[in-house]
């Protein structure tokens, strides 16, 4: 079965940087559209960007210019590299991904989450 599995996550003082990995695997379909969502206490699940299979990105504007979303297709991996960060980043880090023949038979996966807490 698909599975996606993100990981990097961890605990980075204010203005510091991480990068974290979602890799798919248990699929040989395609692998479309992958995106970043975070969830903070007590928020709801929110959208950081998203990336399409041939590389067009779109960023919540909380995160433009701070955070930069990129994938390896040949690895099936999508990357979120997050810079200046601060406490307001604090949250679960989720990632998904559309998966398929096609995009319009694709479903979506989610992974498990990795926790990213900004604190000094």
């Amino acid at each position: 079965q698909v599975q996606l599995v993100e990981s990097g996550g961890g605990l980075v003082q204010p203005g510091g940087s991480l990068r974290l990995s979602c890799a798919a695997s248990g699929s040989a379909a395609n692998i479309y559209t992958m995106a970043w969502y975070r969830q903070a206490p007590g928020k709801e699940r929110e959208l950081v960007g998203s990336i399409t299979r041939i590389g067009s990105t779109f960023y919540a504007d909380s995160v433009k210019g701070r955070f930069a979303i990129s994938r390896d297709n040949g690895k099936n991996t999508v990357y979120l590299q997050m810079n200046s960060l601060q406490g307001e980043d604090t949250a679960v880090y989720y990632c998904n991904g559309d998966i398929g023949v096609s995009p319009l038979r694709a479903m979506t996966y989610w992974g498990k989450g990795t926790r990213v807490t900004v604190s000094s």
